[in-house]
């Protein structure tokens, strides 16, 4: 099924909370102030060395695509930017190997094979990353899971562990929503953290993800927060 072809039916967020999280400026900073000490899963530290080698041995320009499911995004990213090296990560390793039919392989250059999808616990992965001093020139984390329920606050990526180490990749970090109050708390937390950044309504014509497509196909606003470090 092609991305034209997906019905709307995908159900408008729903949250008992008002606005932004109360507790959340004590959770960043909780975190911040005490970094994450977990020791690290055993398979992705080897998902992450095989990957590393890759990534050490490119001269060119790196992007993190981030819960990047079947890698729809990945390969979008790849043929957007031929020149990079695109490491898509996601923690099911069914996602990741299915096939996507909507994203070609041929490029304006023949095949594009400038990309590798892992499977990976990003919770674990982030903190490799970031001790390995990767390049990341952009850090995308498109449609996660909102957890939307005021209690489940520490799902949400700006409210875990690892947050620290998330806003610390990339010289410029791209996350897109369906649910504006998601961005809004990590906008938040971000700029706890010393980075800052702008909300957006996305206009793409061709969505990054399936998970884009359905929410357009709905009828609902996907939005876009940019983070550029100075």
């Amino acid at each position: 099924m092609s991305s034209t072809e997906i019905t709307g039916d995908s159900k408008v967020i729903v949250t008992n909370q008002p606005g932004i999280h109360e507790k959340l400026t004590e959770i960043v900073a909780k975190h911040i102030e005490h970094p994450s000490q977990k020791p690290i899963q055993t398979h992705t530290q080897q998902a992450f060395d095989e990957v590393n080698q890759i990534v050490q041995s490119f001269s060119g320009e790196i992007i993190l695509d981030s819960c990047c499911g079947v890698g729809q995004s990945t390969r979008l990213l790849a043929k957007k930017n031929p020149n990079a090296l695109v490491i898509g990560v996601d923690k099911s390793a069914h996602r990741i190997n299915r096939n996507v039919d909507e994203v070609s392989r041929e490029g304006e250059d023949g095949v594009v094979d400038n990309f590798h999808l892992v499977r990976a616990d990003l919770n674990d992965f982030y903190r490799l990353v970031v001790a390995a001093k990767w390049p990341v020139s952009k850090h995308y984390i498109l449609y996660p899971n909102p957890w939307p329920k005021a209690k489940h606050i520490q799902r949400r990526w700006h409210g875990s562990a690892v947050f620290p180490q998330i806003v610390a990749l990339g010289d410029e970090i791209i996350l897109r929503s369906n649910w504006q109050l998601y961005l809004q708390e990590f906008q938040v937390a971000a700029g706890i953290a010393g980075f800052f950044g702008g909300i957006s309504e996305v206009n793409d014509e061709q969505p990054l993800t399936p998970f884009e497509a359905k929410y357009q196909a709905s009828g609902q606003t996907c939005w876009q927060l940019t983070i550029v470090k100075s």
